[in-house]
C-alpha cells in the first residue's frame, strides 16, 4: 500500500515551438484574386481573428495550461475552416506563400517546414495533448478529487494524441521535412502513456477507498499493461534514440512496479482463498520482475526507486509467510511462473473522444467563401448519398420484418425452445404474474387474512371498552340517585348518552356485517387455492407444459431434426445482426463523407467526381443484396425443417395444452386480483372504523370525566343542604344558589339540563365539554356513521328519524361534520364496495 503513495510521479509533455508566419496577407490576396475585393473586405475581420490566434499560439501570453488548451481548441477549429476554403500548397493557383515551421518537442534542433496545413493542424493537436497533460500534472494528486480530475485530464490528453494519430499524422509527415514527434508511432506511444497515468490515478483512488485486493489487483495490472505498451514503442525505431534515457527508465520502472503491485494484491486474494501454492508463484513472479527492472534503473528518480524497494519488501514479507505456511500446513506443489495464466486486468479509462470538442461545423468564419457552384454541387451529392442510404435502409427493414412474420407463422423459436424445457410466457402475461408474485402471491393471502382478523378483534375490543365506560358511569349515577332521592337533580346518564349509545350500536352492526364479509373472503381463498397455486410457481415458466419427445422413435432422427433447425435459426440470427451492422456502416460512411474540399478545388466536371465518390457505397449495397438473398433461401430451408419437426413432435397438441395453461394462469390472476382487492377494502374499512371508534371513545371518556367532576360537586352540595347550612352561607361559599322555583321572568335553563326542581339554572351540574377547562375541544355529533353498506341510491342516515336532534353549535367543528351536506361525515367511504354477504356488488363477487 505504501508504494502507491511513493510512486505518484508522472510525466507531462512540453509543447512544440514554432516560428512566426503571416497568414493574413497571403489569404487575403487569394480571396481577392479568386473571388473579388468585396469578398476580401467582408472576411477581413475573420482574417484579423485568424492572425491574432496564430500570434497567440506563437507566444505564451497566458501561461495557464487551461487557457492554452482553450486557445488551441479555438485555433484548431479555425484551421478546419481554412482548410476547406484556402488550398495551401506549392501549386501556382493555391496559397503558395505560406510555410509552416514547427520544431520537434523532444529534439528541438529538428524542425519541419511545409506548405501544408496538415502540419499546422498536427502541431496544434500535439500541443493540445501536451496542455491536457500539464493540466493533469497540475492537480493535487494527494486527494481523491484531485486524482479524479487528473485522470480526466490525462484521458483528454490521450484523446488529443489519438485524434492526431487517426486524422493528421500521416498527412503531416508527407514530404522530406518532417519531425518524429507527430509521427504515428510517437503519438500512439504518448496516447498509451497518458491512459496509463489516468489508470494509475484510478488505482490510487481504489487503494484510498479500501477496495478488495482482487479489484485493486485488476486495476493495477491494467496500469502495468498500458505502461508496457508505451515501453514497447519506446524501445524500437523510430523512438528508441529519440527520447532521453530518463523517459525510458521511468516507463520501464512504472511497468514493473505495477506488475509487482498486481502480483502483491492478487496474492492477498489467493491467501484469503487458501490457494497458497499459486500465491507463492505470483509473489515470486512479482519480486523477480522488480529485481530485474532495478538493474536498469540508472538515472531513474529516487522516488520511483524508493517505491519499488518498499513494494519489494512487502512482497518478500508475504512470500516468506506463505512459504512457511505451505511447508507446515498445506504442502502444495508450487507451479512454475510460466504455467500461470495471465493476471486478470480491468481498464477504467479510455482516450476521450475529441470529435465533439474539435467540431468546427458551427463556426461562422469564412462562411461567405463557399462558391455557389460548389454549394449546389455539394447539395446534389448529399441528395444522391441520402437516396442510396434510404433505399438500402428500406430493404434492410423489409427483410427484418419478413423474418419476424415468417417465424411467427411457424411458431419459432418458441417451439424449438420448448423442446429443451425453455418455454416462455407472452410478455404481458409474464409481467402480470411477476406483479402478483412481487405483491406476495397466493401464499401471502393468509397473512393478509390474519391482518383482517386482528383489526376486527382490535375494533371489537375498543368498542367493548367504550361501552363499559358509559355503563360504569350510568351505574354510579343510578346508585347516587337511589341514595339521595329527589335531592339528586342532575339529568340521568341515559338521557345524555343516547346519541353515543346509538353510534356505538351502529359500529357494532358494521362490525358484524364486516365479519360476515370476511368469512366469505376466507371461503373464496380456500375454494380457489388450487386454481391460484399456479401463481406461486417460480419461475412461472415451469408451469408451462414442455414439448414432449415422441414416445416411440423408429429411426431416432428427432435429435438430428432439432439440431439442424437450431443451426438454421442461429444462421438467421447472424444474418439479422449483419444487417444492423451494414446499416451502421452506411451511416458512418456518410458521416465521414466530406467532399467539400475537393469540390472547392476541382476544375473539371462534377459528374465524373460524383460517379467516383458515390461508388464508395457500392460494396455495402452488394453486401446488403447478398444478405437478403441468403436470408430468403434460409427461410425456405427453415420452413421445410419446421414442417418435419412439427409432424414428429405433434406440435398441434402442444400448442393446445400451452394455450390451456395460459388461460389457467389468466384466470388465476383475475381471481387473485379480485380477492386481493376485497382484502384491501376490508383492511381500509377496519382502519377507518378504528379511527371512528377511537374518536367516540375519547368523547365518552371526556363525558365520564365531566360527570365525575359534577358528581363530586353535587355530593358536596347535597351534603351541605342536609347538614342545615344557611342559604346565605351556601350562596357565599358554593357555586350553587338555594333551591327555589323559577319565576316567570327567570330565563329557562338549557334544554339539556332543564329540571323544575333544580335550584341552579345558571350553573348546571352537567356542562357540555366545550364549557370545560379544555380549550379547543369540540364534540362531533353523537350519531353513528352510516352503515357498512348504503343501499344504492339512498343517502346515509346518521340517526333514526324519530331520534334526530339539532346538533350543538360547537359540533360543527367536529371531525365528522360535513358543513356543505349538513350530514355527519362517515369515517370510511359511504359507497364503499365492501358489502355484507347478502348484498351483491364490488366487494363480494359471486
Amino acid at each position: 500500500m505504501a508504494s502507491s503513495s511513493l510512486s505518484n510521479l508522472m510525466l507531462a509533455i512540453h509543447e512544440k515551438k514554432t516560428s512566426s508566419v503571416d497568414l493574413y496577407r497571403p489569404l487575403r490576396n487569394y480571396v481577392t484574386f479568386t473571388y473579388s475585393e468585396r469578398e476580401a473586405q467582408l472576411i477581413d475581420d475573420d482574417l484579423e481573428t485568424l492572425k491574432q490566434l496564430r500570434s497567440d499560439i506563437e507566444r505564451v501570453s497566458d501561461p495557464s495550461p487551461a487557457a492554452r488548451r482553450d486557445l488551441l481548441i479555438s485555433y484548431y477549429k479555425v484551421l478546419c475552416l481554412v482548410e476547406t476554403r484556402f488550398p495551401i500548397s506549392p501549386d501556382k493557383d493555391h496559397v503558395n506563400a505560406v510555410s509552416f515551421v514547427w520544431y520537434d518537442a523532444f529534439k528541438q534542433k529538428h524542425k519541419a517546414t511545409q506548405q501544408n496545413i496538415h502540419l499546422e493542424k498536427a502541431a496544434v493537436l500535439f500541443n493540445l495533448g501536451a496542455s491536457y497533460s500539464q493540466i493533469g500534472l497540475g492537480h493535487d494528486r494527494t486527494t481523491v478529487d484531485g486524482r479524479r480530475q487528473a485522470s480526466h485530464a490525462f484521458m483528454a490528453a490521450a484523446g488529443a494524441f489519438a485524434h492526431l494519430r487517426d486524422n493528421e499524422s500521416i498527412k503531416a509527415t508527407i514530404g522530406p521535412s518532417t519531425t518524429v514527434d507527430v509521427s504515428v508511432e510517437c503519438v500512439g506511444m504518448l496516447e498509451r502513456l497518458m491512459v496509463a497515468q489516468a489508470q494509475e490515478c484510478v488505482f490510487e483512488n481504489t487503494i484510498a477507498k479500501g477496495s478488495t485486493p482482487g479489484v485493486s489487483a485488476k486495476i493495477a495490472r491494467q496500469v502495468g499493461i498500458f505502461y508496457e505498451e508505451a515501453l514497447s514503442a519506446l524501445i524500437i525505431s523510430p523512438l528508441k534514440d529519440h527520447f532521453d534515457k530518463g523517459w525510458i527508465s521511468h516507463v520501464q520502472l512504472k511497468a514493473a512496479l505495477f506488475y509487482g503491485e498486481a502480483c502483491f494484491r492478487y496474492g492477498k486474494e489467493l491467501h484469503e482463498k487458501e490457494e497458497i501454492a499459486e500465491e507463492i508463484a505470483r509473489l515470486r513472479s512479482g519480486a523477480s520482475r522488480l529485481a530485474e527492472a532495478k538493474k536498469s534503473s540508472r538515472g531513474a528518480p529516487a522516488q520511483l526507486i524508493e517505491a519499488m524497494n518498499t513494494l519489494e519488501s512487502s512482497i518478500n514479507g508475504n512470500l516468506d509467510r506463505a512459504v512457511k505456511e505451505n511447508d507446515r500446513v498445506y504442502l502444495m506443489r508450487v507451479p512454475s511462473p510460466s504455467s500461470l495464466s495471465p493476471l486478470p486486468a480491468f481498464s477504467m479509462v479510455k482516450p476521450m473522444n475529441m470529435t465533439d470538442i474539435l467540431d468546427a461545423s458551427k463556426e461562422k468564419m469564412f462562411s461567405i467563401l463557399v462558391p455557389d457552384s460548389s454549394a449546389k454541387a455539394l447539395s446534389r451529392y448529399t441528395e444522391m448519398v441520402d437516396d442510396v442510404i434510404r433505399t438500402q435502409a428500406e430493404r434492410l427493414q423489409q427483410a427484418s420484418e419478413l423474418t419476424r412474420v415468417r417465424l411467427k407463422e411457424m411458431d419459432l423459436p418458441d417451439s424449438i425452445l420448448a423442446v429443451d424445457g425453455n418455454s416462455a410466457l407472452p410478455v404481458d402475461l409474464k409481467e402480470d404474474v411477476e406483479a402478483v408474485q412481487i405483491s406476495g402471491g397466493p401464499a401471502g393471502l393468509e397473512a393478509e387474512l390474519q391482518q383482517l382478523r386482528d383489526l376486527k378483534r382490535v375494533n371489537q375490543e375498543l368498542l367493548v371498552h367504550t361501552e363499559e365506560l358509559l355503563q360504569k358511569e350510568a351505574t354510579e349515577d343510578s346508585q347516587f340517585r337511589s341514595q339521595f332521592g329527589t335531592r339528586w337533580t342532575r339529568p340521568q346518564s341515559s338521557t345524555l348518552t343516547k346519541n353515543l349509545q346509538d353510534r356505538l350500536n351502529r359500529f357494532a352492526a358494521n362490525l358484524k356485517q364486516a365479519g360476515e364479509s370476511d368469512v366469505k373472503i376466507e371461503r373464496s381463498v380456500r375454494d380457489n387455492s388450487a386454481l391460484m397455486s399456479i401463481l406461486d410457481r417460480r419461475p412461472i415458466e415451469s408451469a408451462v407444459p414442455t414439448l414432449a419427445r415422441p414416445i416411440m422413435s423408429l429411426d431416432a432422427t428427432e435429435d438430428a431434426i432439432v439440431g439442424t433447425l437450431k443451426q438454421s435459426l442461429r444462421q438467421l440470427e447472424n444474418l439479422g445482426a449483419q444487417r444492423a451492422g451494414l446499416e451502421d456502416m452506411l451511416k458512418e460512411m456518410k458521416r465521414k463523407d466530406d467532399i467539400l474540399p475537393k469540390l472547392m478545388t476541382i476544375t473539371g466536371s462534377y459528374e465524373d467526381m460524383f460517379r467516383k465518390e458515390i461508388s464508395k457505397y457500392d460494396h455495402i449495397c452488394e453486401d446488403i443484396s447478398q444478405n437478403i438473398e441468403v436470408q430468403e433461401q434460409l427461410l425456405m430451408q427453415i420452413q421445410a425443417q419446421n414442417e418435419e419437426f412439427s409432424t414428429i413432435f405433434n406440435l398441434e397438441d402442444y400448442k393446445a395444452s400451452k394455450e390451456k395453461c395460459y388461460k389457467q394462469i389468466q384466470a388465476a390472476i383475475m381471481k387473485y386480483r379480485e380477492i386481493k382487492e376485497n382484502i384491501n377494502e376490508g383492511l381500509k374499512f377496519y382502519v377507518t372504523l378504528q379511527d371512528a371508534i377511537t374518536n367516540v371513545k375519547q368523547q365518552c371518556s371526556d363525558f365520564v370525566m365531566t360527570r365525575s367532576i359534577q358528581c363530586r360537586d353535587m355530593i358536596e352540595d347535597v351534603q351541605r343542604q342536609m347538614s342545615g347550612l344557611s342559604f346565605q352561607d351556601h350562596r357565599s361559599s358554593g357555586p350553587y344558589p338555594s333551591v327555589h322555583q323559577p319565576t316567570a321572568s327567570s330565563p329557562p335553563p338549557p334544554p339539556e339540563t332543564q329540571n323544575p326542581s333544580h335550584p341552579h339554572p345558571h350553573a348546571p351540574y352537567y356542562r357540555p365539554p366545550e364549557q370545560m377547562s379544555r380549550p379547543g375541544y369540540s364534540i362531533p355529533p353523537y350519531g353513528p356513521p352510516p352503515p357498512y353498506h348504503t343501499p344504492h341510491g339512498q343517502a346515509p342516515q346518521p340517526y333514526p328519524p324519530q331520534a334526530q336532534q339539532q346538533p350543538h353549535p360547537s359540533w360543527q367543528q367536529g371531525s365528522y361534520y360535513d358543513p356543505q351536506g349538513q350530514q355527519p361525515r362517515p369515517p370510511y367511504p359511504g359507497q364503499s364496495p365492501y358489502q355484507p354477504p347478502h348484498q351483491g356488488g364490488g366487494y363480494y363477487r359471486q
